[in-house]
């Protein structure tokens, strides 16, 4: 008898993206976007998207793969995904995390009401284009696996122009909002995530300034109904700084767990920039 062999068995392949230095540029700044299959091997050829459209197919076969912008300019703004293949007959990964990187200072910002990422199913939600200029010539658009990009109409929210309503959330509203001017520019973009389960973590939807209090709360619903916000369940980070980004989530003996949230720190040195990664409820 041979000796024993320990065999791990992993779920569907899944596409991780990430970004160097940071997802929030000046124009003619140099971007890299990384792609990697974890746990696996080598073998793969990735592709990337923007707002849903291919990019391009890296045909280098490899366990991890690499796309820059440079120099970055304006028409780079976006959502970015990756997705590896492999085989014949190919195999496909699971879409990567949506990634976004802008490269402007938007004069208009989305204002989400609650002012959180995540949200129960069947709540309310408001979106709003607002700045210091007019916000005329602005409306509220999204990024979903399912749809791509769609403005908001009739088919997921109700609203005109700088406004967005949506009277009861399903986890199909899960994605990527934003601001777009007809010209083209966008605002900064904020993560939602709804969640059909009984807890959900109370987060920031825009960056936190380095040096700002941040306070995270768990809440808790049950039977279509907001019961309250735990405060054994509420974490505070007095002075946050870029040490205490990355993902947060609750989790319960008996409640369960919510989704994870990426909480993004801005330096004092930078202006604003999201950073998008895993949300999937």
């Amino acid at each position: 008898m041979s000796d024993a062999l320990t065999l791990t068995v992993f779920g569907e392949a899944q596409a991780v993206l990430s970004v160097s230095p940071q997802s929030w540029l000046t124009e003619g700044d140099t971007v890299t976007l990384s792609c990697e299959v974890r746990h696996s091997s080598t073998g793969w050829r990735f592709s990337w998207y923007r707002d849903g459209q291919e990019l391009v197919s890296d045909s280098r076969r490899e366990a991890g793969g690499s796309y820059t912008l440079s120099p970055a300019a304006l028409n780079h703004t976006g959502v970015y995904e990756c997705r590896a293949t492999r085989g014949e007959p190919a195999f496909h990964t699971q879409t990567s995390n949506p990634l976004w990187i802008t490269a402007s200072s938007p004069p208009v910002s989305l204002t989400v009401g609650p002012n959180r990422t995540q949200h129960f199913t069947e709540a309310s939600l408001s979106l709003s284009c607002e700045g210091q200029s007019d916000s005329t010539g602005w409306r509220v658009r999204r990024y979903t696996h399912s749809e791509k990009v769609s403005d908001c109409t009739s088919v997921w929210g109700s609203g005109t122009g700088s406004t967005c309503s949506i009277s009861s959330l399903s986890t199909s509203h899960t994605g990527v909002y934003w601001c777009e001017s007809e010209s083209g520019g966008r605002s900064y973009p904020a993560i939602i995530t709804a969640h059909n389960g009984t807890i959900i973590l109370d987060s920031p939807v825009h960056p936190v300034s380095e040096g700002a209090s941040l306070t995270l709360r768990s809440d808790f619903y049950k039977d279509g109904s907001f019961l309250q916000t735990q405060p054994a369940g509420e974490m505070i980070i007095p002075a946050a700084s870029k040490i205490h980004e990355g993902f947060y989530q609750c989790k319960h003996p008996e409640k369960g767990e919510s989704p994870t949230s990426w909480i993004s720190v801005r330096s004092k040195n930078l202006m604003p920039f999201d950073s998008l990664c895993n949300t999937a409820g």
